[in-house]
């Protein structure tokens, strides 16, 4: 991802790369050089990167995935103090999938089984993939269901008859998949499919690349946000 957000950069005339961060590098000092920080990494990184451009009031695009509670509160808190884009995916396409799944749910009803199915390359370490969980929270949101409650993450063993409020998230891991996401909607006598396969990791550094420029030309001084609001979606 960081070798497709550099050549975003360098395609886009209006921006260009200021430091580009490895292990050992002094986050501090790119900080100090930048208007605007992309951040596609591990979850592990993310407390220092949040408090530092925190401190120094550096915007910043988050594309990492996998956080615990905690962490999501410190990207929330921090929000309260610069602006942040944070988002499960930064592909245009998805977040039209995004924008659908919603439309679709209301207009389906109860109805209708919902059903989650992701597949990633082999080297993915966080499951569900962060685009699965929102639209598995999508679904939720529209039917009044509970993420945590509803959720069933695969199914093994004589778990029983399938419940109405059930929502089925299922994680595949193979090969070089860069992202294929599809929402299930699956009635008697008819069923419903909503999928966005991703072939080049290019479409997520474009749009984080995207937001970047909204954050810094829109001048925001705070606030959390994802690719809904980048793309005026919502």
């Amino acid at each position: 991802m960081g070798q497709s957000v550099v050549a975003s950069v360098t395609e886009e005339p209006a921006t260009s790369i200021s430091a580009a961060i490895d292990v050992g590098d002094s986050l501090r000092d790119a900080l100090h050089k930048s208007d605007a920080v992309i951040d596609f990494t591990l979850p592990s990184f993310t407390n220092e990167l949040v408090e530092e451009c925190k401190a120094l009031k550096v915007p910043l695009v988050m594309g990492t995935t996998g956080h615990d509670d905690d962490q999501l509160a410190l990207i929330e808190d921090a929000a309260k103090t610069i602006p942040i884009v944070h988002a499960p995916n930064f592909s245009v396409g998805v977040n039209t999938l995004f924008w659908l799944t919603e439309k679709a749910t209301e207009v389906l009803g109860t109805s209708f089984d919902l059903e989650v199915v992701e597949m990633h390359h082999r080297h993915k370490k966080d499951s569900p993939s962060g685009t699965a969980r929102r639209l598995a929270e999508i679904l939720a949101d529209v039917r009044n269901l509970s993420y945590d409650k509803d959720c069933r993450h695969g199914r093994v063993g004589d778990v029983g008859a399938r419940t109405q409020d059930e929502i089925g998230v299922h994680a595949l891991r193979g090969g070089d998949v860069v992202g294929d996401h599809t929402v299930v909607y699956a009635a008697d006598g008819e069923r419903v499919e909503l999928t966005h396969k991703a072939s080049s990791r290019s479409t997520f550094a474009n749009g984080s690349v995207r937001a970047a420029r909204w954050l810094v030309e829109s001048g925001k001084a705070s606030g959390l946000f994802d690719m809904q609001d980048v793309l005026g979606l919502r």
